[in-house]
C-alpha cells in the first residue's frame, strides 16, 4: 500500500500553455463509500483499477493502491459502475519541481477544473503557481467519487 499525500486547489488562470502532457479520462466506481474507494479509470487505451483508503488529517492522507488492467476488463468493469460517470482531460504541468494535475471536467461537471500535487510530507511547503486559486483540500464536495454523486453543475454554492 502506498500513503498519498496530497493537496487539491481550484485552478482559476491559464495553465494549458505550461502542460507537457493531455489525457483523456473517464472513470466510474464500484464502489464510493468513503471507507473503501474501488474506482475504473480509462486512460486513452489504458485501463487501470484503483482502491483508496478514508481520507486521514482533514483529506491531506490516505491509503492508495492501483493497478494496470487491460483495457477490456477496464471497459466491461466501468459498465457495472454506479451512476455517475466522470469524463474529464488531465493535464500535467510542472512547477518548482512539482508535478500538478490538473483535470479540466465535461459532462455534469463542466466548469470545474481542479489541480492536485502530491507532497513528500503533510508539513512540506509548496510554491503556488499564479493560476492556482482556493485550496480545497479535504472538501468532500470535490472528490470525484462525490462529484459523480452531486455533478457540480447542479451546485447552488460554488
Amino acid at each position: 500500500m502506498f500513503l498519498e499525500i496530497e493537496r487539491k486547489f481550484l485552478v482559476v488562470g491559464e495553465f494549458k500553455s505550461q502542460s507537457i502532457k493531455s489525457t483523456r479520462i473517464s472513470q466510474g466506481y464500484l464502489s464510493s463509500v468513503p471507507e473503501r474507494t474501488v474506482r475504473i479509470r480509462i486512460k486513452d487505451n489504458q485501463g487501470f483499477i484503483t482502491v483508496k483508503g478514508i481520507s486521514k488529517n482533514n483529506g491531506l492522507s490516505r491509503l492508495e493502491w492501483e493497478k494496470e488492467i487491460p483495457i477490456e476488463e477496464a471497459s466491461e468493469l466501468i459498465k457495472i459502475c454506479e451512476l455517475g460517470i466522470i469524463d474529464k482531460i488531465r493535464y500535467i504541468v510542472p512547477y518548482e519541481n512539482k508535478i500538478f494535475e490538473i483535470d479540466e471536467f465535461y459532462g455534469e461537471n463542466e466548469g470545474l477544473i481542479l489541480a492536485e500535487v502530491e507532497l513528500n510530507n503533510e508539513n512540506e511547503t509548496l510554491k503556488k503557481p499564479n493560476w492556482l486559486g482556493r485550496e480545497v483540500t479535504g472538501d468532500e464536495r470535490y472528490y470525484n467519487s462525490m462529484l459523480m454523486k452531486n455533478p457540480y453543475k447542479k451546485w447552488t454554492n460554488k
